[in-house]
Parts: structure tokens; C-alpha cells; sequence
């Protein structure tokens, strides 16, 4: 049984059913599922999972730290639930996002890798515009969609996400 355990997507699709059984996931992982692997989908409610939204005292935990590294720049709803839940829970989170296991490092989460090795080493992330150089603010929020970081407000450019300068 992997009770105390938060499941990522990535576990939900590589993992046998039965390591899987009583872990925690977060609702909005469904839909996600259904685009990647709908046939998985439909077997979730076969495998005893506990359904958990976590609560808002975690979920701005989460985004604090998200945004504080900068991470939150590359973070999706779902990536930001499924943080939360593990700070709410004091659960591990299994994972092979790095940017997820870059956080929990950096939160004093732990962590465990579904089928890769894992992060070597600890970054921070800023939105940095190709134009002018200018650095932006992180935003507090995950982004709805990949690549949306907007653009510079100095010079038009579209903003990227890069490697913070030590």
C-alpha cells in the first residue's frame, strides 16, 4: 500500500494498479489523464485512490515557494495541486517532473521518481525578454497554458523562462 504517497500523472500511467492503491491525487489529475491515456482513466476508480482538493492555507504555501524560486513559471494547475496537497499531507510526492522535485527540495517535501533519476542539482528559474535582457517578475499563478509568459513590457518581445543567474 502506498498510503502518505501524492501521485503525479506520470505515476498514474507507468505504475502497476495495485503499487498505486490508497495513494493521494487530486481531482483535476482526471481530466489530465483522459487526454494522455484515457484507457487508464477509466480504471481509476477500480484501484482504491483517495480523492483529495487541498486546502487553500496550502495551496498559497505552494504558490509562495513556487513563485519565490520561480518555478512558477513552468507549473500547471494541476502541478500546483498536486505540491499542495503534499505540504498539506506532509506526504511524498512521487514524481519525474523536475521542476516538482526542484521544489520539494527547495520546501523540505520528499520526493520519489517514477521511473527516471531524478534532479541532480537545485535551480531557480526567471523570466528573462530576448530583446532587451530585461528580467520580469515570476507570476503568482500557474500558467493555463505552456509558453503563455507574456511579453516584455519594455520592448514587445515574448517573455522565456531561463536558468536564474547565480
Amino acid at each position: 500500500m502506498a498510503a502518505g504517497e501524492v501521485l503525479d500523472t506520470a505515476a498514474l500511467i507507468a505504475w502497476p494498479m495495485e503499487r498505486m492503491r490508497g495513494s493521494l491525487v487530486v481531482p483535476s489529475q482526471r481530466a489530465e489523464l483522459g487526454r494522455i491515456s484515457p484507457e487508464r482513466e477509466m480504471l481509476l476508480d477500480s484501484i482504491g485512490l483517495e480523492w483529495a482538493t487541498p486546502g487553500g492555507a496550502a495551496l498559497a504555501q505552494a504558490s509562495e515557494l513556487a513563485t519565490r524560486t520561480g518555478d512558477m513559471s513552468g507549473l500547471s494547475p494541476v502541478d500546483l495541486e498536486l505540491l499542495a496537497l503534499s505540504l498539506e499531507r506532509s506526504a511524498t510526492l512521487v514524481t519525474d517532473d523536475y521542476r516538482l522535485q526542484n521544489l520539494c527540495e527547495l520546501g523540505g517535501i520528499r520526493w520519489l521518481s517514477v521511473t527516471m533519476e531524478g534532479i541532480r542539482a537545485l535551480w531557480t528559474w526567471e523570466l528573462r525578454c530576448p530583446g532587451c535582457g530585461a528580467v520580469q517578475p515570476p507570476p503568482d499563478a500557474p500558467q493555463a497554458r505552456r509558453g503563455g509568459l507574456g511579453s516584455c513590457p519594455d520592448c514587445g518581445t515574448a517573455l522565456r523562462l531561463r536558468r536564474g543567474r547565480e
